[in-house]
């Protein structure tokens, strides 16, 4: 997953707006969709606190897009693949070369202008939450923290394969690299640091309050690094290219979703803020 700026996120969600709003579609798939009664959702798997063992932020979110259409929801949960591109051809466009998919839409994908040049054949839209990198430490182990100076010879945790154990790794030429250890997850690095086996760690905002849950014991920081921005990047949905009716209805239950509260009490029931794109701090 691509990081980007919140500028850009919104360059991208303008371009697909007027995407939306002027192209004619071009298939039939939203009378077939109606037909068949179900709306196909593809979410990740093993991503707390999003989607998991069909639990998490985005399925409930796949459950109140599909009540709204009218449809019941058939959820698509998928293992992620080596990159972005790779999920969006097997769970959105193409489909799977072992016969999974695709579904009708994904969800959680970054509203990234580079990513839509790359790939021509689905349409990104309704960006519903903007992710950031944070640090949280250990307020008995950790008791003063100014900068990531403070973390000097402290055991800092991090997800494999994940943004935050690549800024870590890189950070000052590797000058923290033997104090890194890296999990499975964020959420079992997490569990460390609430064993006291590690002082501190550096993951997705969402996934830290997912599990700390606001315990003073474990303050949250906002930290620099030169690779990551500071502002975050949003996700939000992905269907085909010509499937531009079903984009409108999705992003226009989207709205509605926002602007009646539940989208926010869909992310509060995990412990998470949503922060949508408009609302985030410039």
């Amino acid at each position: 997953m691509r990081p980007i700026t919140l500028r850009a996120a919104r360059v991208a969600l303008s371009l697909a707006c007027i995407a939306l709003l002027t192209a004619t579609p071009a298939r039939a798939d939203w009378q077939k969709i109606q037909q068949s009664g179900s709306l196909k959702v593809a979410v990740y798997n093993d991503f707390l606190p999003f989607s998991d063992k069909g639990a998490g932020i985005d399925v409930d979110l796949a459950e109140a897009l599909s009540a709204k259409l009218g449809l019941k929801l058939k959820l698509l949960p998928f293992a992620a693949g080596e990159s972005m591109d790779d999920d969006l051809r097997n769970m959105v466009w193409k489909g799977h070369y072992l016969g999974y998919g695709p579904a009708d839409v994904m969800l959680h994908v970054p509203v990234d202008l580079r990513l839509m040049a790359e790939n021509d054949k689905v349409q990104i839209f309704a960006p519903y939450h903007v992710e950031t990198v944070r640090l949280v430490r250990s307020a008995k182990s950790v008791p003063q923290f100014a900068d990531l100076d403070s973390l000097v010879g402290k055991r800092i945790g991090a997800e494999k394969v994940s943004l935050s154990a690549m800024v870590l790794l890189g950070e000052e030429n590797g000058k923290f690299r033997d104090n890194v250890r890296i999990f499975p997850t964020a959420t079992e690095a997490l569990a460390a640091l609430k064993a006291g086996e590690l002082d501190a760690v550096l993951a997705n905002r969402s996934e830290i309050e997912a599990v700390m849950k606001g315990d003073a014991a474990f303050p949250l920081h906002e930290v620099a690094f030169q690779r990551l921005p500071r502002s975050g990047w949003a996700v939000g949905m992905a269907v085909r290219k010509d499937e531009l009716e079903m984009a409108k209805k999705l992003q226009a239950t989207m709205n509605e979703l926002v602007a009646s509260g539940e989208l926010k009490a869909i992310f509060a029931k995990y412990g998470v803020k949503v922060v949508t794109p408009w609302r985030a701090r410039r």
